[in-house]
């Protein structure tokens, strides 16, 4: 059973080794439905960690490309109670544990006890809720955390450093870094004060720090892994699978 201390530990185990985790995202049900649980299985065989999307009708945090995968995933009929049980069926083939990112919509009307209970069940290990603020989310996080599960907080380069400590202590599993002001699938490439933001929250934190955002090739691996223990992959990643390119090869040669 994946659980918060579970990924944490995979990540802190990265560290040791000096080496980047890897972790991408896909959205659930894109680009087709059949296609979604054999998918899975061969991306947590590359991932150290496999982050979910749940589609969503208003994703504001997410660029054009994941808007599009998610609507389409819509159109396909995908909803939470498909994603867990097709989740379940190849529980027992998946490489890497998961976390699942996904708009609060959503959690809210599958019940926060009923979804803490299901994503034990079928091997999600945190959430991340964009559109949840700190402030509102004591509900989610402590139905999460009674099944040893986590909330997973963002923090952006716009973020106080006052309220960086709040989110790094409310966090579990690890810190979702995002690289740069703005929506998932810029290529405008990173940063050149990234340094300076990851290692800021680096000093607040005993957690591992994980970046996305931008994230399109080797290089900004490499330069993530030089001041961060994960770089998260998820528009590039959608993209190739849109194009009907050979995804796993992408992921592999990220590393």
């Amino acid at each position: 059973m994946a659980s918060s201390k579970q990924i944490e530990s995979i990540l802190k185990k990265n560290k040791r080794n000096n080496t980047t985790a890897l972790i991408p995202f896909f959205t659930a049900g894109y680009p087709q439905l059949n296609s979604f649980a054999s998918n899975l299985v061969n991306i947590s065989k590359v991932g150290d960690i496999v982050e979910i999307g749940v589609p969503f009708s208003d994703p504001m945090a997410d660029g054009m490309t994941i808007q599009r995968s998610s609507h389409q995933a819509l159109i396909n009929g995908v909803n939470l109670k498909w994603i867990f049980d097709q989740i379940e069926t190849v529980s027992h083939q998946l490489q890497a544990p998961l976390v699942m990112m996904s708009y609060l919509n959503p959690l809210l009307a599958f019940g926060f006890k009923a979804l803490s209970q299901r994503a034990k069940e079928v091997g999600i290990g945190g959430f991340i809720v964009p559109d949840l603020p700190l402030e509102e989310s004591d509900e989610l996080r402590i139905a999460l955390e009674n099944e040893g599960l986590g909330l997973i907080q963002l923090i952006t380069p716009a973020t106080p450093a006052s309220r960086m400590i709040d989110l790094c202590a409310a966090s579990k599993g690890f810190i979702y870094a995002v690289t740069m002001t703005g929506i998932t699938g810029s290529d405008k490439g990173l940063s050149l004060k990234l340094a300076k933001y990851l290692n800021q929250i680096s000093n607040l934190t005993e957690l591992p720090i994980c970046a996305g955002f931008g994230v399109r090739s080797a290089k900004d691996v490499e330069i993530i892994g030089q001041h961060a223990v994960g770089a998260i992959v998820g528009s590039a990643l959608v993209e190739a699978m849109e194009r009907e390119e050979d995804f796993i090869g992408f992921l592999k040669r990220l590393r």
